[in-house]
């Protein structure tokens, strides 16, 4: 099951984070989503002790936790996508499928015309897609 997801801007700022939990796990989900970037970072400067060529934008699994799996994904822009998950035998497949259908989301929330490049991501036809993605992920990754 997803619990949170995250889009985080090129220069580390959140443009957008959701929970799928209740409010009191929200603080906890933020910061496993703000220390993934040092992962992530990590992995973009140092890509031949990492695995992933440059080319490649899926991170795959940033670090495990006892109750958590971090997913990352790299846009060209350097935007990141983060995924957490409580499902720990999450296929590669599933997650790759969920962050190209994240990433052409994404990329309709921003050609928006009233978008601001580097703004937080407000839209409320964003935050349903992004909703359905995560539904759709729990329902496939079942079957």
């Amino acid at each position: 099951m997803i619990v949170c997801v995250a889009v985080i801007g090129h220069q580390n700022n959140p443009l957008y984070i959701q929970s799928f939990t209740e409010a009191d796990d929200a603080l906890k989900l933020h910061h496993i989503v703000h220390c993934s970037l040092d992962v992530v970072e990590e992995r973009v400067n140092n890509p031949k002790k990492s695995g992933p060529t440059l080319n490649e934008t899926f991170l795959g699994l940033l670090y495990p936790t006892e109750n958590y799996k971090v997913y990352g994904y790299l846009t060209n822009t350097k935007v990141k996508f983060i995924l957490v998950t409580t499902d720990l035998d999450v296929r590669d497949a599933d997650v790759r499928n969920f962050f190209r259908r994240f990433h052409a989301a994404y990329v309709d929330a921003v050609s928006n015309p009233f978008h601001v490049p580097g703004k937080k991501i407000t839209s409320k036809t964003f935050a349903e897609r992004v909703s359905n993605i995560v539904k759709s992920f729990g329902l496939s990754s079942a079957s």
